[in-house]
């Protein structure tokens, strides 16, 4: 005479992911699609394919393309942000010493990152909303700098027009080393004179 079968064990049901939780996956999912396959293969429709969700979850999300790639960079500049307030806090007190960790930050958090960034403030120039939004982070970091930088300029306060160059030297240079075509270290060293060269003109 056969035993009666067990009773199938209980199954744990699965916790269903916080919204925020939701958000962190597609992001991290988001980065690696454009690490592996490029800024252009990145849709919502591939998106939520990879994830392994529905598209009406993606689009709740994000809504569109573009507020995909704008919350790429928001997800981008907020780790960006924790870095150099860091850094920034730490700093010696000479300009050399500030120069160089604002050098650091800077490129230390495009090289993370790795090739997905510039593909991604590549589609940001492309989009004059998504241009505001890049262009309003720079804006933040540029009063960083100001702040840490012009108490070592000769009439106490640096030009506009210089900060904003030092920011596109910034990431020309992030970009040449996520390339390969320079090291971070060459990276850091041109940035860094570039500040401490921008600062004594004032």
């Amino acid at each position: 005479m056969s035993s009666p079968p067990k009773p199938a064990a209980p199954t744990t049901p699965r916790r269903r992911m916080s919204r925020e939780e939701r958000l962190r996956q597609l992001l991290e999912e988001a980065w690696r699609l454009i690490r592996e396959e490029g800024t252009d293969a990145l849709t919502l429709g591939r998106l939520a394919e990879q994830a392994g969700v529905t598209k009406p979850v993606v689009y709740d999300h994000f809504g569109t393309r573009a507020g995909l790639l704008a919350a790429l960079y928001r997800d981008f500049d907020a780790r960006q942000g924790v870095v150099m307030e860091t850094l920034f806090a730490s700093s010696g007190p000479t300009l050399a010493a500030k120069a160089q960790v604002i050098a650091e930050a800077y490129v230390a958090c495009v090289m993370k990152q790795g090739r997905e960034i510039p593909g991604v403030i590549a589609a940001l120039a492309g989009s004059p909303e998504l241009a505001r939004i890049k262009r309003d982070y720079d804006v933040v970091f540029l009063d960083q700098c100001r702040a840490l930088l012009s108490p070592f300029a000769p009439a106490g306060a640096l030009a506009q027009a210089g900060l904003w160059g030092m920011l596109g030297a910034a990431e020309g240079l992030s970009v040449a080393a996520t390339t390969g075509d320079i090291t971070p270290v060459q990276a850091e060293q041109e940035l860094a004179a570039t500040i401490e060269a921008m600062v004594m003109r004032g």
